[in-house]
Formats: structure tokens, C-alpha cells, sequence
């Protein structure tokens, strides 16, 4: 025989759960509100949006999960590029090329990405750390990394990967460069 729970009692559970559902859905729509804070200052709200949701914790983050989120996604966004120009100075190598002028190019965005890489792991430190000094500032460098890899391609085009690298990092960073705000005001 299965006990059933008192009228007062399945009153007292029910109020709970929504008590439980109001908070969950507030927390919710103060990320909400906070990631469009954010994104509304960058130059790609879509981009922006897109960016911070593709991580789980963004629709609970707060200001500190937002900046760790941040960093993150312009880190992998780094990494994931650096991997490529390595992949492509390699095949450049391996297939015995003598496209001298593509491989001169792609070194240089390597020490860019090197750069920027460094710069947003330092980020994460400076979050760790919780001074939140220096996110702006590095997130800028790492951007810089990005910029000097569109430069070693001007006047011609770029591999169409390595543009979106560049620009996706551009982008990430200065979401970063948003989110640093947030600690300057407080």
C-alpha cells in the first residue's frame, strides 16, 4: 500500500517546486539581462550572443562566470587557430612547396597567435587571481595577434579558415574587453 502525502503537505511541496522554478528562471533572466549588457556594446551583438551561450554557464553566469566564460571561448577561438597555422606550415614543409612568400606570412601569424594565446592565459590568471587589472589589457594584446596575422596577408587573401580565426579572435576580444569593465566600475 502506497502512502500518499497529506492535502497540506502536497501544498507545501508544490510551493516549493515553484518557489525553486521562480528562482531558477530569475537567475536566468539576470544572465539574460547581463549578457545583453554586455553584448550591446560590442560591434557584433549576434557574434556576441552566440559567443557567451555556447557555453553551458552562461545562462546562470554572473559577472565573474561571464569573465572566465569569456576568456574562454577567445582562448579556444586562439588555440584552435594557432593549431591551424601550425597545420598549414607543415603541409607547406611536408609537400616540399616553394611557396615561400604563403610560408613567411603564416610565421608570422604563428608568433601573432603565439602572442595572443599567452596573452588571454594570463587573462584567465589575472581572473584567477581576482584583480581583474590586466583583462583588458591582455585581451587587447591578444587581439593585437589577430591583427598582426590579417596585416601579413594584405593585398592578397588570406585562407578563408585563418580570416575567420582572425576576426571570430577580434571579436571574442573585445567581449573580453566589455566584460573587464564590468570589474572597473564596481
Amino acid at each position: 500500500m502506497v502512502s500518499r502525502p497529506s492535502p497540506p503537505r502536497l501544498l507545501h511541496s508544490i510551493s516549493l517546486l515553484l518557489l525553486l522554478l521562480l528562482s531558477i528562471f530569475h537567475a536566468s533572466d539576470a544572465a539574460t539581462a547581463l549578457v545583453d549588457k554586455v553584448c550591446k556594446q560590442t560591434s557584433s551583438y549576434p557574434f556576441c550572443v552566440r559567443s557567451l551561450y555556447s557555453d553551458s554557464r552562461t545562462p546562470e553566469a554572473d559577472e565573474y562566470t561571464l569573465a572566465y566564460i569569456s576568456v574562454g571561448v577567445a582562448y579556444n577561438n586562439a588555440t584552435s587557430t594557432q593549431h591551424y597555422i601550425s597545420d598549414q606550415l607543415r603541409s607547406i614543409k611536408v609537400n616540399g612547396s616553394t611557396h615561400h612568400d604563403q610560408q613567411q606570412r603564416l610565421q608570422m601569424c604563428s608568433r601573432g597567435y603565439q602572442r595572443a594565446v599567452s596573452a588571454l592565459a594570463m587573462a584567465h590568471n589575472d581572473l584567477d587571481s581576482e584583480t581583474f587589472f590586466e583583462l583588458a589589457r591582455l585581451a587587447a594584446k591578444a587581439s593585437s595577434g589577430a591583427n598582426d596575422c590579417k596585416a601579413a596577408f594584405k593585398g592578397i587573401p588570406s585562407p578563408t579558415a585563418l580570416a575567420k580565426g582572425n576576426q571570430d579572435l577580434v571579436y571574442l576580444c573585445e567581449i573580453c574587453g566589455v566584460v573587464a569593465k564590468l570589474f572597473t566600475r564596481m
